[in-house]
């Protein structure tokens, strides 16, 4: 038995430390260790990666990530309650595991790690968006993203054109990265239980994508997506001429958003920043649009 076997259970560890899970703060504590080993598990051969975590919690996918080989974990964890509650498994990992007192969403999970570099986190719910935009900004960083969401977030990530989650957020995703749903897990399965089933997807860096800027990926998706019910020659117009941005793009004007596929907005963005390049004034447009 290894000495992270050892260890005390987790409720055991929740209870001696009166670890009491923060609506606040997004949590909701995974404390079945063959669900914590089956997500480790997803995110592939970890041996020789240092793996980033966000809001480690009482260690339950700590635990596993080290149980199944990573080289090095770097745990981020913004309540301070957990630290102590985690000196034994720091203790345990014998070098092997940092934590980091920080909100995740102020630190360079980069400059965290040395390369080859992965994430890997059940993500507090109220800030999973932000932080994997954050990271998508930067995919070629990382081996891989194995991140827990909601399965409504989940759902929209892997979404094809036409459907109804299709978004920005499946546009950006799929532009960055190949989007892949792992496995669902039941509300019954957290401590305590969220409202809603979870899903671990996986991301993975595009070897090769469609060419753009991700300022520019930004400001066409939310132009197209905040009037999606509407035409692109209608929804584009925060842009400039719609239409004739539409035909540089080789896109059907009279379209709407949901239909585009990734391939069109990235073509959409590169007409439109060499418009923007073009025209000075298109600059002042692009910062509005943000603020959309």
């Amino acid at each position: 038995m290894s000495r992270i076997d050892a260890l005390p259970p987790l409720r055991e560890v929740i209870a001696r430390h009166d670890l009491g899970a923060r609506k606040a703060l997004g949590q909701n504590f995974l404390l079945d260790l063959n669900l914590t080993r089956r997500i480790a598990r997803a995110a592939g051969d970890l041996s020789g990666v240092t793996v980033v975590e966000v809001g480690p919690g009482p260690g339950g996918l700590t635990r596993a990530l080290l149980d199944t080989g990573a080289a090095r974990v770097v745990a981020v964890e913004r309540d301070l309650r957990f630290i102590a509650a985690l000196d034994d498994l720091v203790e345990a990992a014998e070098g092997r595991l940092e934590l980091v007192r920080a909100d995740a969403l102020e630190v360079d999970a980069v400059a965290l790690a040395p390369e080859p570099r992965a994430v890997v986190a059940n993500l507090p719910y109220n800030v999973a968006t932000p932080l994997l935009i954050g990271w998508l900004k930067r995919i070629e960083a990382f081996r891989s993203l194995t991140l827990m969401f909601q399965k409504e977030v989940a759902d929209r990530l892997a979404a094809a054109p036409g459907g109804k989650d299709y978004g920005r957020l499946s546009v950006i995703a799929q532009w960055a990265a190949e989007v892949q749903p792992m496995f669902n897990l039941p509300a019954q399965a957290f401590t305590p239980p969220p409202k809603v089933m979870s899903t671990v997807v996986q991301l993975l860096p595009r070897r090769e994508r469609e060419p753009a800027e991700w300022s520019a990926m930004e400001a066409v998706t939310a132009a197209a997506f905040g009037q999606r019910r509407k035409m692109l020659r209608q929804s584009l117009k925060s842009l400039g001429d719609a239409e004739a941005l539409a035909a540089a793009a080789g896109l059907d004007p009279t379209a709407r958003a949901e239909v585009v596929p990734v391939a069109g907005y990235a073509a959409l963005a590169r007409a439109w920043r060499a418009g923007s390049r073009e025209d000075p004034g298109e600059h002042a447009t692009q910062r509005g649009t943000k603020r959309r």
